[in-house]
């Protein structure tokens, strides 16, 4: 790799080393961004290798329990989109009322984009595998009332998500390029 340019200010050795570490993460980061399959890939044998410590340790269900519901809060801004569906469609009645119909496409942006949503899930995963390597974060709880707790939330918030997502005609996931039919 070659040197990186540093600012003038920092000649002090333990700032140049942190700097030097935080470019250099950065890059590699940013060397991932295109390898979409690889970077899915490696935040699914994490999760893998966190329900494994789990299921062998018997414990640590607490850390488990709040990993899934950062989890389903980062999937839930990532289906979401960036502005208000209901505040668009007011702008169109109106537009509507007032004789200027204009049909613009308007593409689907998200709350969270894809990039951010795996960053912040591999962080929080491998955040919650180096608590499960204390018993201090070893909380005792009954798993199974926490299990079905989250399942309920989980129906319920997906269930309130898909209504809106029919109420407002958008879908989330890009289905790739319409094939109309040929004879």
């Amino acid at each position: 790799m070659e040197d990186i340019p540093l600012p003038e200010y920092s000649k002090n050795f333990v700032v140049n080393f942190f700097q030097r570490i935080k470019v250099t993460y950065r890059r590699y980061l940013d060397a991932s961004t295109p390898h979409v399959n690889y970077r899915w890939g490696s935040f699914a044998v994490l999760l893998v290798l966190f329900m494994t410590r789990i299921l062998l340790a018997q414990g640590w269900y607490i850390i488990c329990y709040g990993l899934g519901i950062y989890l389903l809060n980062l999937f839930l801004a990532f289906l979401q989109p960036k502005f208000d569906p209901s505040l668009q469609q007011e702008l169109q009645d109106e537009s509507v009322e007032s004789g200027e119909h204009t049909a613009e496409f308007r593409p689907f942006i998200r709350r969270l984009p894809e990039f951010k949503f795996w960053y912040r899930g591999t962080i929080a995963t491998v955040v919650s595998l180096l608590l499960t390597l204390t018993n201090l974060t070893d909380v005792p709880v009954f798993w199974p009332i926490l299990l079905i707790y989250f399942i309920v939330l989980f129906l319920l918030t997906m269930r309130k998500q898909i209504q809106q997502m029919i109420k407002y005609r958008y879908i989330p996931f890009d289905l790739g390029k319409k094939k109309y039919g040929s004879k």
